[in-house]
């Protein structure tokens, strides 16, 4: 390949003066070069094509000798762990800027989160949709097996169940959990103020800490303005009102935003907006830069990205356009750690970038608010919109023609009305009464809870593999996915029974950095072929010891 001051382009960086060991120009010797990371890379003039100088000595900006050569570009060593913010790092205690995201019922397990714990990563576990006691049990797992180690817990917006999030806010303060994500808020709720004014505590020479940490994960400006801001006063007194937190903690926590980080979530499964990374990103970070600027913080909140991080070239992406660290989601359910079952696995491996679509969301089924499932070998999204629609043109069941009735009981219910209802008011005697009592006297209300029904168990016959119910499974699934299934062709991971959350993690990390670096060449004018570009997935050994 011609280098580019021979086609007039910019003179050399410098040049390079070799000491008897001469430039490598095949492609393997650039292959290796490119992909060691820890090394910097110095790419000469050879025979009129790129090579790797070995050795030797770099002068830049001087003139050529009889045995120097032109210094097309330099590569300098990049650790995957300079990909992101380094305070994301120091903060939470981890090597690398990479989060798995909590997939509700426990589709984010604490597998995942002890494997991601362990490798030096954060992971975040799924208690949305889980009972108090399963959350409790997890986070006891996770404090026994991790110790100190870094680990995150999920606390979901619960619009129709405002006392379970409250009350998982209470079970986190009570365990002790220092670091949340707060996903799907549509407004800032007391849970979530609590979690975070109840964590400042007052240190030496007036030094304010704030020991329980929130990633929030936003889609939309007002909602990441809210979570940029320090906590509204009004819900901080009706805190200090009612004893959840003291006057003194308000006043420290008047100095901060409500999270410490800001997790853009772009195209992904479950909620979603379905909005651009490309465009949403930069979007929030220069809301970002100008609430920072009015507030004074003493730190900047971070910014992440999730939503679309499946191959290396998503990840250097989004590092690339100032993300503090990225976040997977869909990718990690088909891993063998995930929560979910072995059927669900191999769908999702066998899913493509259009297997998508939108279906009605069991937690704000009567919002009209919507998630991102897999619509490949599953009918769910179709039989959960047919609910939906009855819902909104009936005012209870038995307005219903009697033939849409005997089609829903015969196709999503498999059992009666009657039956169904005696199952769900069972369920929320234990979980929060009122919404019963609320049911009798208004049939829309029961009517929606009973279709919730549905919608809630069709996750969990996903997880469990149920059978007989695979047209009936929900699951929660982005475009992700297939990217990632088209990039694992050909190599070990295109098989379920070969993906591991941290195998890959470290993949995408480890080739992030190798696009990061193509890119860094090709701004230098030198444009290698793929043959030099290490990207293929590698065993989780393999890429790790690259990543050491």
């Amino acid at each position: 390949m011609t280098h580019p001051s021979a086609a007039g382009g910019p003179p050399p960086l410098g040049h390079w003066l070799p000491n008897g060991t001469p430039p490598a120009d095949a492609p393997d010797a650039l292959r290796a070069a490119v992909g060691d990371l820890r090394a910097p890379v110095v790419i000469v003039e050879h025979n009129s094509a790129p090579a790797v100088a070995r050795g030797g000595f770099v002068a830049l900006g001087t003139a050529a000798t009889k045995e120097s050569k032109p210094v097309l570009a330099y590569l300098p060593p990049l650790p995957a762990a300079r990909l992101g913010d380094p305070t994301f790092l120091q903060e939470h205690g981890v090597r690398f800027p990479y989060m798995t995201g909590a997939m509700a019922n426990g589709i984010a397990s604490v597998e995942i989160v002890e494997a991601m714990s362990k490798a030096g990563m954060l992971g975040s576990f799924g208690a949305a949709g889980q009972s108090l006691e399963r959350i409790g049990a997890a986070v006891d797992r996770l404090q026994r097996a991790l110790g100190d180690s870094p680990y995150c817990v999920n606390l979901i917006h619960s619009p129709g169940e405002q006392a379970h999030e409250m009350a998982t806010a209470d079970l986190l303060l009570k365990r002790g959990v220092s670091l949340v994500e707060a996903s799907a808020y549509l407004d800032l709720t007391p849970a979530i103020v609590r979690y975070r004014v109840t964590g400042f505590r007052g240190g030496v020479a007036g030094l304010v800490v704030p020991l329980n940490r929130v990633i929030a994960k936003v889609s939309r400006v007002e909602i990441a303005t809210k979570f940029l801001s320090p906590p509204p006063e009004r819900v901080v007194k009706e805190l200090v009102a009612a004893g959840h937190v003291t006057a003194q903690q308000a006043a420290m926590a008047a100095r901060f935003p409500v999270a410490d980080d800001i997790t853009v979530e772009a195209d992904s499964g479950g909620h979603t907006d379905n909005r651009p990374a490309i465009t949403l990103l930069p979007t929030i970070l220069a809301l970002r830069d100008r609430l920072h600027a009015q507030y004074k913080y003493g730190a900047p909140p971070r910014v992440g990205l999730a939503g679309g991080i499946a191959t290396p070239a998503g990840a250097a992406g989004a590092f690339a356009m100032g993300a503090a660290y990225v976040v997977t989601g869909s990718v990690n359910q088909a891993c063998v750690e995930s929560g979910s079952s072995d059927a669900v696995r191999k769908m999702l491996a066998e899913a493509g970038q259009p297997d998508v679509t939108m279906a009605p969301a069991a937690d704000m089924f009567e919002m009209g608010v919507k998630v991102q499932v897999l619509k490949r070998g599953t009918m769910f999204a179709m039989r959960a919109q047919k609910l939906y629609d009855l819902y909104k043109a009936y005012p209870s069941w038995d307005a219903i023609p009697a033939a849409e009735r005997v089609q829903v009981e015969k196709t999503q219910f498999r059992m009666t009305f009657d039956e169904v209802w005696n199952l769900t008011r069972d369920f929320w005697t234990k979980r929060e009464p009122a919404q019963v009592a609320r049911a009798e006297g208004d049939g829309r209300h029961k009517m929606a809870l009973a279709f919730r029904w549905y919608l809630g168990l069709s996750s969990r016959w996903a997880n469990s593999g149920e059978a007989g119910r695979q047209l009936d499974y929900q699951v929660w699934c982005g475009p992700a996915m297939g990217a990632f299934n088209e990039w694992a062709k050909g190599s070990h991971l295109e098989q379920p029974q070969n993906r591991t959350v941290v195998g890959v993690a470290l993949n995408l990390l480890y080739g992030a950095c190798v696009v990061t670096r193509r890119a860094a060449l090709r701004q230098q004018g030198v444009d290698l072929p793929d043959e030099c570009f290490p990207l293929a997935p590698q065993t989780t050994d393999e890429v790790a010891q690259r990543l050491a």
